[in-house]
């Protein structure tokens, strides 16, 4: 499956890119979700793009998805424990694409473990040959993703229990 790659790669790249583009925003919720001082901010935040951005480069070249999901996954780790540490707590964790100020729940924490699972798995499956639907496939399934992190944003829906 060429799309799970691709996928994976996209997702990294416009994270990396989000990064560089809402540079003050998300230093400052790199710094609160990490427990550093502010000033560490900027810091934090060049490493994660970086990262995201080599993880990204590296899911497109099919002799490197192994570094690729290694990167990635250590990652959503990362993020998964940093925003555990924060459950309950009131702020913008940097997820979403707009700055929303909520309390971390088990929704947040649980979407860095999915990604982690899915580049885990997307690396353990043999390599698919590319094919034109690919960058569909993976622009749809990125449209899903984001369209479900807007869901999750809703304040208290009544189907939510947590």
């Amino acid at each position: 499956m060429a799309a799970l790659p691709l996928f994976l790669a996209m997702l990294l790249g416009m994270s990396a890119v989000h990064k560089a583009v809402d540079r003050e925003r998300l230093a400052l919720a790199a710094a609160r979700l990490a427990g550093a001082r502010q000033q560490a901010g900027p810091l934090l935040l060049i490493a994660a793009g970086a990262a995201e951005m080599t993880a990204a480069l590296c899911w497109l070249v099919p002799a490197l998805r192994l570094v690729g999901a290694v990167i990635a996954i250590a990652l959503w780790a990362g993020y998964a424990l940093a925003l555990l540490r924060r459950r309950g707590q009131s702020l913008d964790c940097g997820c979403d694409l707009v700055a929303r100020e909520r309390p971390v729940g088990l929704a947040q924490i649980l979407r860095p473990v999915a990604l982690a699972l899915l580049a885990a798995g997307a690396v353990l499956v043999p390599q698919a040959p590319f094919t034109l639907d690919a960058p569909f496939a993976a622009a749809a399934f990125l449209a899903l993703f984001l369209g479900a992190s807007e869901i999750l944003a809703i304040p208290q829906p009544s189907w939510r229990k947590n």
